[in-house]
C-alpha cells in the first residue's frame, strides 16, 4: 500500500481575540492516501472549513496554531527528487507558495466569486500553470484549453478568451476545477463546490470530478453539509462538531452503523421518500460558542443520551473497531472500548 499523501496530527487552530481565544479547531488528526476521498461534515461552525484552511496556509493573525503537525508527502523541497514529509505549520509564507496551487489545490465555495471579474479565463489559468511548471506561455495556454475540453467546456479554445460573467454558474465551476487540476496537485480540497448549483449540474459536478481524480490520482477532501454528496463520493467520512471530530470511518460504516449521537442526529435530518413520518427531524439547540469552551464534550448541552459522566471529562477518540473512531461515553460504547481504562 502507498504511504498517506497527508497525515494530520493533533491539529488546533486558535484565534486570539478581545473576547478570549475561540477554538475553532480543537485537535483533529486523520490520514489521506492517493486516489481517496474524505467526505468532511457538520454543522455550520464546526470547524470544517477552518480546517482545511490551516492545511492550506491561509491562516492569519489573530489565528495561529498552537498545536499539532500536518505532514504532507512531496519532493518540492528534496534535494535528491524523493518524496519526503514536510511538516506544513513550520513552513514560511515564502515556502508555502511552492506548496499551495502546484502540489495542494483549494476549489472555494462559491464559483461567482473564485474567478476575477476583470480578467479573462485564459489570464487566470495560463498564470497559475506558468507560475508553478517551467513552461512557456504557449505552453500554458494548450495545457489550460485541455483542462477546459476535460472539464466539458464546449469550443475551449474560443471560450477561453471570454470572461467569467460570459458563463453560466455551472461553467464557472467547472472552470474553477479546472484550475484547481492544473499543476495536477497531490492533495485537492473541495469546500462545499456545488452548494450554489441546481441538482443536474450538481450531479455532473460530483461524476467529474471523480472522474478527473481517478484521471490524475488526487487525493480529494470534500467539505460539505449534504449527506447524501458525501455517499456519492467519499470513501471514507469525518463528522466534525464544535471543532472536535466526532465520528471518523469509512462511508457505509457512517450510513449503515452510525455510533455517535450527533452523527445520528444528522441522518435523521435528511429528507427520505420511504419514511412513514411527515416531518423532519431538526437537532434541538444551536451550536456552541467556541470562546473558550469548556474541556467536555461540545455535543453535551444539545445530547439526547448525555450521562452524568459526560458532564465530567471530555471523552477521546477512541477506536471502536478497525479504522471506526467515536469521541462519545454512551455507556454502550463505553463498554465495547473497555470503561474506564
Amino acid at each position: 500500500m502507498s504511504e498517506p499523501v497527508l497525515i494530520v496530527e493533533n491539529l488546533k487552530t486558535y484565534f486570539d481575540i478581545a473576547e478570549g481565544t475561540v477554538k475553532a479547531v480543537n485537535g483533529v488528526s486523520f490520514t489521506l492516501n492517493p486516489n481517496e476521498s474524505l467526505g468532511v461534515v457538520g454543522e455550520t461552525g464546526s470547524g470544517k472549513s477552518v480546517t482545511m484552511k490551516t492545511i492550506m496556509g491561509l491562516i492569519k493573525k489573530p489565528g495561529y496554531i498552537p498545536e499539532g503537525r500536518i505532514l504532507f508527502l512531496t519532493d518540492e523541497f528534496s534535494k535528491d527528487g524523493k518524496k519526503e514529509y514536510v511538516d506544513l505549520t513550520k513552513l514560511t509564507p515564502q515556502q508555502f507558495t511552492r506548496i499551495r496551487g502546484r502540489h495542494i489545490a483549494m476549489i472555494f465555495q462559491d464559483p461567482m466569486t473564485s474567478l476575477n471579474p476583470m480578467y479573462t479565463v485564459a489570464d487566470q489559468m495560463i498564470e497559475t500553470i506558468m507560475y508553478h511548471q517551467n513552461v512557456s506561455e504557449l505552453e500554458a495556454r494548450k495545457r489550460a484549453v485541455e483542462l477546459l475540453r476535460k472539464v466539458g467546456i464546449p469550443n475551449a479554445d474560443k471560450r477561453i478568451d471570454d470572461y467569467p460573467f460570459q458563463f453560466s454558474g455551472g461553467q464557472r465551476q467547472r472552470i474553477v476545477i479546472a484550475i484547481g487540476l492544473s499543476c495536477n496537485p497531490e492533495l485537492l480540497i473541495a469546500d462545499e463546490p456545488t452548494t450554489a448549483l441546481d441538482v443536474t449540474i450538481q450531479a455532473q459536478i460530483l461524476e467529474l470530478m471523480k472522474d478527473l481524480q481517478n484521471e490524475f490520482n488526487t487525493a480529494m477532501i470534500y467539505i460539505t453539509h449534504d449527506l447524501s454528496v458525501v455517499a456519492e463520493i467519499a470513501d471514507k467520512v469525518m463528522v466534525m462538531y464544535g471543532g472536535n471530530q466526532m465520528e471518523v470511518a469509512d462511508v457505509n460504516t457512517i450510513f449503515e452503523k452510525p455510533t455517535h449521537p450527533y452523527t445520528n442526529m444528522l441522518l435523521n435530518c435528511i429528507p427520505r421518500h420511504d419514511a412513514k413520518k411527515d416531518e423532519l427531524e431538526p437537532i434541538p439547540g444551536q451550536p456552541p460558542i467556541m470562546l473558550d469552551p469548556p474541556d467536555l464534550c461540545p455535543f453535551l448541552p444539545r445530547c439526547p443520551m448525555a450521562t452524568e459522566k459526560c458532564r465530567k471529562a471530555k471523552p477521546d477518540l477512541n477506536e471502536l473497531e478497525p479504522g471506526h473512531f467515536v469521541r462519545c461515553w454512551n455507556p454502550v460504547l463505553d463498554a465495547k472500548m473497555g470503561g474506564d481504562k
